[in-house]
């Protein structure tokens, strides 16, 4: 466990209580802060992302992407209108135009020009064109016409970008991008919490957007953020099936200076990564049937070349004749719906040092019987990492692998089921079934099934200093985070 990561008590939890009702109506959003959520959200569509590295030089996606977002209640339509880019002192003459409309709450994808390297295409895009944006630095504008534009104080203009060393932006430009960073517009509440919609605006591209490795391009497929979703402290609404929805159980965030509990958002699942570990400390994803389907095992091991410029990147083969397994933390066998989402599983951020047996057999039995709660009609959120320091390998003991993994001492794993339906977080009560294990990592866990692991949340989190479910009422956290689960195995 980071040093930095503060063991929380149930003490806490009810102080956290108290201190909505006197909040009132500003309302929890985790960590109490002080932003007033939906302060700045806009009232017209808005550039969610802008990535200009793609196809270059250690790019993961092949392609430039514009992902724009509509935060009102209204179905807006695009006819008409297009996406500009001009270089950070040029004018605007590369445009691509736009068709259909923007439902409310969701995202449209523009795709733009293509480079020689990267490995992952874009999802589906909206609308597709040829522009080729820098990678650093430029103008993007949001327009209402398909003519090009003056600038930021166009009146055809209804959102614009500068990041870089742009001449124009929205007061100041965000910071410089690079290949494997984009820029992403906060969400509702002014902070980087997934599922509350990118419509943060207050007219200041250095202030509204953040530069990420993370890069998430959206499309009009994706889950709808409403503006009025929740997500902390017990008192919002939640968005359903946001791989976080219960929580940041350690405040992850998207600075790089918080490289030891640094956040990453992808489709297929979140994460909390650490850079002196080299392995993440939580990945959290949601389950449910759609995401269990017909595509074969991947096996396409490979560095996450999303972190940080800088940081080291564990290489596919770093655990080769270490003893311990490439352990998944989101399973391939939950990520089945496409080649893409499969894939995904297979990156060095998703794995830790596992036991062979402990891997194969007692943790990937427990992994089976939850795509057959799935399979039965449920729903999982799920959270998995590793505790400690020292594990057990087919070739003996060892505290870590390659340059320096460290091999944890226990994997640990926490399932909420609910069955199918919606208003996930409203629907967790002092009933729900709340599953919880903590292996030991080494070649003698297979001695017992895997429901003898089976601990309370209190004891993982007495353990990490986690907490866990933090969306979740804290009355209804305190009852359900203190069992043990006597349920079914099989």
């Amino acid at each position: 466990m980071d040093k930095t990561f503060k063991t929380k008590t149930k003490f806490n939890k009810k102080i956290a209580v108290l201190a909505c009702v006197s909040l009132g109506s500003f309302g929890i959003l985790g960590n109490f802060s002080s932003t007033p959520a939906h302060a700045a959200a806009a009232t017209h569509v808005v550039i969610s992302e802008i990535y200009g590295g793609g196809g270059n030089s250690g790019a993961s996606y092949k392609n430039d992407y514009i992902e724009l977002y509509n935060p009102t209640s209204s179905s807006i339509s695009l006819s008409g209108w297009s996406v500009q880019y001009a270089s950070a002192t040029g004018t605007f003459t590369n445009i691509t135009n736009l068709t259909g409309s923007i439902a409310p709450y969701s995202y449209y994808l523009v795709q733009e020009a293509a480079g020689s390297a990267g490995t992952v295409a874009l999802p589906t895009p909206n609308a597709t064109g040829t522009i080729n944006l820098s990678a650093t630095d430029g103008k993007v504008a949001l327009a209402k016409v398909t003519t090009s534009v003056s600038g930021s104080k166009d009146t055809n203009v209804v959102d614009f970008v500068g990041f870089g060393s742009a001449s124009d932006s929205e007061t100041s430009p965000v910071a410089t991008l690079s290949n494997t960073t984009s820029a992403v517009r906060k969400d509702n509440t002014g902070g980087t919490v997934q599922g509350q919609g990118n419509g943060w605006d207050t007219n200041n591209n250095a202030s509204d957007l953040v530069v990420t490795s993370s890069l998430s391009p959206k499309n009009s497929s994706s889950p709808s953020e409403p503006s009025g979703g929740g997500g902390g402290g017990g008192g919002g609404t939640g968005i359903d099936n946001d791989h976080m929805l219960l929580g940041n159980p350690s405040g992850a965030t998207t600075s790089t200076s918080n490289s030891t509990n640094y956040l990453m958002i992808k489709s297929q699942y979140d994460l909390s990564y650490s850079n002196s570990k080299h392995e993440a400390n939580w990945v959290s994803w949601h389950l449910v049937a759609s995401d269990l389907g017909s595509t074969a095992r991947q096996d396409d091991f490979r560095a996450d070349t999303t972190l940080p410029s800088g940081w080291y990147q564990v290489g596919a083969s770093e655990f080769s004749g270490s003893g311990f397994d490439r352990g998944h933390m989101c399973p391939s066998a939950d990520r089945t719906s496409s080649v893409t989402n499969n894939s995904a599983t297979f990156l060095m951020t998703n794995m830790i040092p596992q036991s062979p047996h402990n891997n194969e057999i007692t943790w990937a039995s427990m992994e089976d019987y939850g795509r057959t709660l799935v399979n039965a009609g449920n729903e999982l959120y799920i959270i998995a990492g590793g505790y400690g320091t020292g594990g057990t390998g087919s070739n003996g003991y060892a505290t870590s692998v390659g340059n320096g993994v460290v091999v944890p001492a226990y994997t640990w794993k926490i399932m909420v089921v609910l069955p199918n339906g919606n208003g996930d977080l409203s629907r967790i009560t002092s009933t729900t079934r709340v599953i919880a294990v903590m292996m030991p990592n080494n070649q003698t866990v297979n001695s017992q099934s895997w429901g003898y692991y089976r601990v309370s949340v209190d004891s993982i989190e007495s353990k990490t200093g986690y907490d866990f479910l933090s969306a979740v009422p804290a009355t209804i956290q305190s009852v359900i985070e203190s069992k043990v689960d006597t349920g079914a195995t099989s």
